[in-house]
């Protein structure tokens, strides 16, 4: 896979001599990768990502996976905080609206198999922007293909197999924070993140099927 390098100044060390144990997936929401790359170089907007991903496929690398890039901001995940200091960040050419391109996708799956070698990291540590930020964050989004990089080991299974029977935000809620959803946020913000990674597009009250995709990643800590 070639990777064009184009660097931001927009990074530092990792802080406490941590390493990357997860992925942090991201969609640009911006006219073209051209203009992303742009925003995420510049130091006044003090952003940035190890790497972007064009619709075309084009890998375009801005911060060494050695260092801190700062595109998670605030956030938590698993109980553990400064997820820039812990995760590799990916930018995807997407705008939010629609979907992901195949030559895109295609791109991400190698860069991701290579990431995940390097590190060490399991593929439940793959997550997006939404899940570690609710409320504040919506990327990768709806229209993002989870399933496709479930199948082939990219991400973590969801799992069908794990559902309690009566719903309610009590225990919907325990479920979600043993899955790794422990950002401090109201019932209804994290069930919106986790239909955004799940049940895409699914809008209404909380359904017994909104426990079942998130059971088997209660297994994961």
């Amino acid at each position: 896979m070639d990777v064009h390098q184009h660097p931001s100044p927009n990074c530092a060390p990792r802080r406490g001599g941590l390493t990357p144990r997860f992925v942090v997936l991201h969609y640009t929401a911006m006219s073209s990768a051209e203009a992303a790359i742009e925003r995420l170089c510049d130091p006044a907007f003090e952003v940035s990502a190890h790497y972007v991903i064009c619709k075309t496929g084009r890998v375009t690398q801005l911060v060494a996976e050695g260092m801190r890039a700062w595109h998670a901001g605030a956030g938590e995940w698993h109980g553990f905080t400064d997820i820039n200091s812990r995760s590799i960040g990916i930018e995807l050419d997407n705008d939010g609206q629609g979907p992901f391109s195949e030559a895109l996708m295609a791109s991400l799956e190698a860069l991701l198999c290579r990431v995940l070698a390097g590190w060490d990291i399991p593929p439940h540590n793959v997550i997006g922007h939404s899940d570690m930020a609710p409320g504040r964050k919506f990327d990768p989004g709806p229209w993002f293909d989870w399933a496709r990089l479930e199948a082939i080991g990219l991400a973590g299974n969801r799992g069908y197999d794990f559902g309690p029977g009566d719903p309610s935000f009590e225990s919907f809620s325990k479920v979600a924070r043993s899955a790794g959803y422990t950002a401090d946020v109201d019932a209804e913000t994290l069930l919106a993140a986790v239909r955004l990674r799940y049940r895409s597009f699914k809008t209404g009250p909380l359904e017994p099927e909104d426990y079942t995709p998130i059971g088997h990643a209660a297994l994961w800590t």
